[in-house]
């Protein structure tokens, strides 16, 4: 059963990894026996998670590259693969949010949440495929969210972003599953993380959320490790377009 959900002898590139999901994700599988490639576009930040990282026991590396930069991209996976070797997991983690109504919503805030939470999932889920379809195995996580199946007020463009990272794991799948590939995304919910950071300050909310959540409090971040794990490792080797909500039962429930 441990050798199942093993990662010994993987690498696994994450997105956004210096700090919040992306960096408990990171530690998850880590200890799960993989090696770690953080990613992100401040070098300070990376450093010191790599640092952290490397400090509890991990093999751990990473790459500066901005996620939305489509020749970016594919240059710092291409020099990275040619350099030390296959990147057998990828997780999308990068992400952003802006909140605001929608009659008031800016166009370039809506952009750059088009370009950071589903234009770079399609930019480095291609370049890694790449070369993921040529070896015959691989598995992409994606991280979605609730609002991949809820909204709240404040954040369509959020909600439409995160609609179409499920879409787009399943067009993943649809086209990647023939060459080995697993691709699957995790949909969090309510998380205390820096991005939620507004939110959490708010007894407001928190309270609204505890009462509308079954489990009745947020989410620790090391609780979507065994998810990760679960979709990085040969246990889910016939799992593929599937979205795994890790939300306390909030999609459960009315």
């Amino acid at each position: 059963m441990s050798e199942l959900f093993s990662l010994a002898g993987r690498r696994a590139l994450v997105t956004g990894s210096s700090q919040g999901i992306g960096f408990a994700l990171a530690r998850g599988l880590a200890e799960a026996g993989a090696s770690i490639v953080l990613n992100g576009r401040d070098a300070t930040k990376l450093q010191a998670a790599a640092d952290e990282l490397g400090g509890q026991g991990a093999e751990v590396s990473s790459i500066v590259f901005d996620v939305t930069d489509h020749d970016a991209v594919r240059a710092a996976v291409d020099a990275f693969e040619a350099e030390h070797g296959a990147i057998d997991i990828l997780v999308n983690n990068a992400g952003m949010q802006h909140r605001t109504m929608l009659e008031d919503f800016p166009a370039d805030a809506f952009e750059r949440l088009l370009q950071t939470n589903i234009a770079s999932v399609f930019h480095v889920g291609q370049a890694v495929a790449r070369h993921m379809i040529g070896r015959g195995a691989g598995k992409i996580i994606n991280i979605a969210s609730v609002q991949t199946a809820l909204a709240r007020p404040g954040i369509a463009p959020y909600t439409a972003t995160k609609g179409a990272v499920g879409n787009l794991t399943k067009g993943m799948a649809t086209d990647w599953a023939q060459h080995g590939l697993q691709c699957n995304a995790i949909a969090p919910g309510y998380f205390d993380t820096p991005l939620n950071a507004a939110l959490v300050a708010d007894p407001e909310f928190s309270a609204w959320l505890e009462k509308r959540t079954p489990a009745g409090r947020w989410g620790n971040v090391e609780e979507l490790v065994g998810a990760c794990v679960f979709l990085s490792s040969a246990a889910s080797s016939f799992v593929n377009g599937h979205t795994l909500f890790v939300d306390g039962g909030i999609t459960a429930s009315l």
